[in-house]
């Protein structure tokens, strides 16, 4: 039997009182630290940020939109223009922005859960882009590489050695299309990047307990890899939950990451609600969500 909507948020609430100052103990061994500014928090990756990369993912805190219809609002929605104004996405983008320590310009794309990459070949490219891809690629200064999310798996990739950079949206289809695996060829390609010298980060998204799929994915799976069994787990007949961060983990290691420079934030966004945007939960409950976004860019 599934948990009611209600349920689930008022128990994040609960589980979570003391706010994301709770997860502090944890989050260093991790490899992660939360960064707040003015009221925005935004989950941070050490060991990217220690060779040389600004990035970070960002939390429904610190903006100023309403995705639930009251009034005051106070929600970091930063993509969406269909459900949410377009002032409101620009000043909440703005606030992420000034998290940052120096100024960036912002490169999106219109994400498809597909398996295309966005060179971001000059400055001009910047800005809300209308090409259909689900990653980008960059060596550029003075960018911040985004893609958008709510429970989806976002992944920041960044090659110290040529100071490229990518960020990742994968979903379940992009995660079958291996979208990250096509990331690393299009660094390899344009940047002569080596898989060995990446250090990447896998930030929240939806965790195996919460995120349960039906047999169109789990048959989608089986025609794509070998040995797929391991990402689920059974929970009723023709359904069970998926771990798309282990998967996409198990890609990168494939594409010849070495183990040890994967950094997977535990976070889930279905269990955290009071942290993150979480399209499972909210769409069904107010008939829209917020997005939350990922950037990766050279320090």
């Amino acid at each position: 039997m599934s948990t009611p909507i209600d349920t689930i948020i008022e128990k994040s609430a609960k589980d979570s009182e003391q706010g994301p100052a709770a997860d502090l103990e944890t989050l260093p061994e991790s490899g992660f630290y939360w960064r707040e500014h003015d009221g925005v928090k935004v989950l941070v990756c050490r060991p990217l940020e220690a060779a040389g990369f600004a990035n970070g993912f960002s939390t429904r805190l610190g903006g100023v939109s309403s995705l639930d219809g009251s009034s005051g609002g106070a929600e970091l929605n930063l993509a969406g223009f269909n459900e949410d104004t377009r002032e409101n996405i620009y000043e909440n983008r703005r606030r992420f922005l000034s998290a940052f320590t120096r100024e960036y310009r912002l490169a999106t794309a219109w994400q498809v859960h597909g398996d295309a990459v966005r060179f971001v070949k000059q400055h001009s490219d910047a800005g809300d882009s209308d090409e259909r891809a689900d990653a980008l690629i960059s060596n550029l200064d003075d960018i911040l590489l985004g893609v958008k999310t709510a429970d989806c798996v976002p992944v920041l990739l960044a090659d110290p050695a040529t100071s490229a950079y990518a960020a990742v949206h994968a979903g379940w289809r992009g995660t079958v299309r291996s979208i990250v695996q096509r990331a690393i060829e299009a660094m390899i390609v344009e940047f002569s990047t080596s898989p060995v010298d990446l250090i990447c980060a896998i930030g929240p998204a939806a965790g195996c307990d919460r995120y349960e799929v039906g047999s169109d994915v789990i048959e989608a799976f089986g025609r794509s890899f070998a040995d797929t069994e391991k990402y689920f787990r059974p929970t009723r007949d023709g359904h069970a939950t998926v771990d798309l961060k282990a998967a996409n983990r198990d890609q990168l290691i494939a594409a010849g990451v070495n183990e040890e420079n994967i950094h997977v934030s535990e976070l889930c966004t279905i269990d955290r609600v009071d942290l993150f945007f979480s399209y499972r939960i909210e769409k069904a409950k107010y008939g829209r969500t917020g997005r939350l976004m990922s950037v990766i860019g050279r320090l």
